[in-house]
């Protein structure tokens, strides 16, 4: 006769495996959820590498995303990457996440975007997660939302660094801060940064503000208005020279008010881009100085970390082997802070700056 003990024991064996198995199963099933069931796993990271990767752009009316945009199809050959044809969203945020939705579709293993809404843009950021692809974003980093990498500048230092000059240019009265567009992260730290610099170390400044959304007629309509009440103003910070940079002077021209540096009644002005046009200024002399935002990097270290991603590699905060650093952002994204130099007269003219190589 058996051992009913032993045989009870063995069958609650049994039933425990199986459960275990099943739980196991669950939990699987479970992680995997989240992911679009159509979705190659290559696609989620863990690839060779290979595949085609869909680039959204911001905006063509710049010519600074003009020219990140001829870097693109050069770097992402020199990089390995099988990079489709660019997408503009025309400045539109809510056009952009249709377009991340139209490449998605398309099959891409990879995608590097451009944000241009730092809230709005992780809804397109959900969607690459639910399809298992990855994705870098450049020059602007999402406030939420899935990503590999960000590549871009420090935005922060950009409007210490522009701060810093006109202080030292301009000992009292009012300087203007053309500002970019307050949903982007670089619009906010451009401002703010510029400000409590101000705020703290040049407290003879008035600080009067323009808030132009990287719109250039908004930019001139306003800052004409601006002028119309404040003609004494001493300097102005442009966040952005590939949309401000134009209608400013063309302002200040048509007022009477552009000055060459040196002469009585020079408003020393600060951009930020570091595109031809604003070194062409500085040696005119209608501007003063820029911070250079590395168009040609932004297109090479996209291009590197989105390989790098579809190979299931990760990085860690640090200092990298190209002169820049990893840092990991509050929401825990991790951003490749690329340097981006002041360029002055003196140094306008350095070949190794890419403004001078387009």
């Amino acid at each position: 006769m058996p051992d009913r003990t032993v045989e009870k024991r063995n069958r609650f064996r049994m039933f425990g495996a199986v459960a275990a198995a099943t739980g196991a199963t669950l939990v699987l099933a479970a992680c995997g959820s989240t992911k679009d069931n159509t979705a190659d796993s290559a696609g989620g990271g863990a690839g060779d590498g290979t595949g085609k990767v869909g680039v959204i752009l911001p905006l063509l009316t710049s010519p600074f995303w003009q020219s990140y945009n001829d870097y693109v199809p050069k770097t992402a050959k020199s990089e390995g990457v099988d990079a489709m044809k660019t997408v503009n969203s025309n400045s539109d945020p809510s056009q952009q996440i249709t377009d991340i939705n139209n490449v998605l579709n398309q099959g891409i293993k990879g995608l590097v975007v451009a944000p241009l809404d730092s809230a709005a843009i992780e809804a397109g950021l959900d969607q690459a997660e639910r399809k298992g692809v990855p994705v870098v974003a450049v020059d602007v980093a999402p406030d939420k939302g899935k990503v590999a990498m960000v590549v871009r500048a420090n935005n922060v230092a950009y409007g210490e660094k522009a701060c810093q000059y006109l202080g030292k240019e301009i000992s009292s009265g009012k300087v203007v801060q053309i500002m970019g567009d307050l949903a982007s992260v670089n619009g906010r730290e451009r401002s703010e940064a510029f400000r409590s610099c101000v705020k703290k170390n040049f407290p003879k400044l008035k600080v009067l503000e323009i808030p132009a959304k990287w719109e250039s007629d908004t930019a001139a309509s306003k800052l004409d208005t601006l002028l119309n009440a404040n003609p004494d103003i001493k300097g102005i910070y442009m966040q952005a020279g590939g949309v401000y940079l134009a209608p400013t002077l063309q302002t200040l021209k048509s007022k009477g008010m552009l000055k060459k540096a040196g002469q009585a009644g020079h408003i020393t002005i600060v951009s930020n881009d570091g595109i031809p046009q604003e070194f062409d200024a500085i040696r005119k002399g209608e501007i003063d100085a820029t911070v250079s935002q590395p168009a040609d990097l932004y297109a090479k270290y996209g291009m590197y970390y989105i390989k790098a991603a579809m190979q299931g590699k990760t990085f860690e905060p640090g200092p990298t082997d190209h002169d820049s650093t990893i840092v990991k952002l509050p929401s825990g994204i991790l951003e490749d802070q690329l340097p981006a130099p002041l360029v002055t007269k003196e140094n306008v003219d350095d070949p190794k700056l890419w403004g001078n190589t387009v």
